[in-house]
């Protein structure tokens, strides 16, 4: 907020940023409107009581990234013939949670959720615990030694809201005497070359992409608005699914 008020105050012809956490934007958009400059929302999404407040949103789909995981969860479940570790049901499921009150936290449960409860095998399903891993490497191992200590033997499959918390949480799973990507199935979010390596390594098995070279078409977008040119409100990169059959043949093509 101090640098978007900064930029109001050296008078510049747009602002583009990324917000950390999705709330509390409102007072210093509207003093950028004011001040007739437009902004643009990169990478994550605001929550505004007026949309009018931004120009455009550029960015990744986090809902869709959230459909996408759960998606590929139940065809390779399926697939796979897996049965579940404590011999019941239900595979149980535990998610390692982004930064609490980011948009993309928020959306990827809330798409994963969603598509979970759609699907006709919702049923086979248990999240057993939920909890921050505060999108760090760290962390996420920090808390998967937590889960293992209390659901060890039950758990079945991990979600990562991000890849960093995943290759985290690989290191608990191998400390812990488990196989990571063969005695839990481990799926995150984010595309990048450290997971396809896990993948690679057999440590992982599937990554779906959070795109993040959206530079290109932010300045496409700026260089309209300033233009006077009309422009899309909501433009979403494209993304992809990838699994680990196909981690070594992409990983050269990587950009990050």
């Amino acid at each position: 907020m101090k640098a978007i008020r900064s930029f109001i105050a050296q008078g510049v012809d747009i602002i583009a940023f990324v917000p950390i956490v999705e709330t509390g934007w409102d007072t210093v958009l509207k003093e950028a409107k004011d001040a007739k400059i437009p902004v643009v929302v990169v990478d994550r999404d605001v929550k505004l009581a007026d949309d009018s407040l931004y120009v455009a949103k550029i960015g990744t789909d986090s809902v869709k990234e959230g459909n996408n995981v759960f998606k590929w969860i139940d065809e390779y479940m399926a697939k796979e013939k897996k049965t579940p570790r404590d011999g019941g049901s239900q595979y149980n499921v535990v998610v390692l949670e982004g930064t609490v009150g980011s948009s993309v936290a928020i959306r990827r449960q809330e798409g994963f959720k969603d598509a979970m409860a759609k699907s006709p095998n919702a049923g086979k399903y248990n999240i057993l615990a939920s909890q921050t891993g505060e999108f760090t490497r760290q962390k996420g191992q920090e808390v998967m030694e937590s889960f293992l200590k209390s659901y060890g033997p039950k758990i079945d499959i991990l979600f990562a809201h991000n890849d960093d918390m995943a290759l985290g949480a690989i290191q608990a799973i191998e400390k812990a005497g488990l196989k990571p990507g063969k005695d839990i199935t481990i799926i995150s979010i984010d595309g990048v070359k450290g997971m396809f390596q896990a993948m690679i390594d057999g440590k992982a098995n599937c990554t779906v992409e959070c795109n993040p070279l959206q530079g290109k078409l932010l300045m496409e977008t700026a260089k309209k608005i300033l233009a006077g040119e009309k422009v899309e409100k909501l433009v979403y990169v494209d993304e992809g699914v990838f699994p680990a059959d196909v981690a070594a043949k992409t990983l050269p093509e990587r950009k990050y």
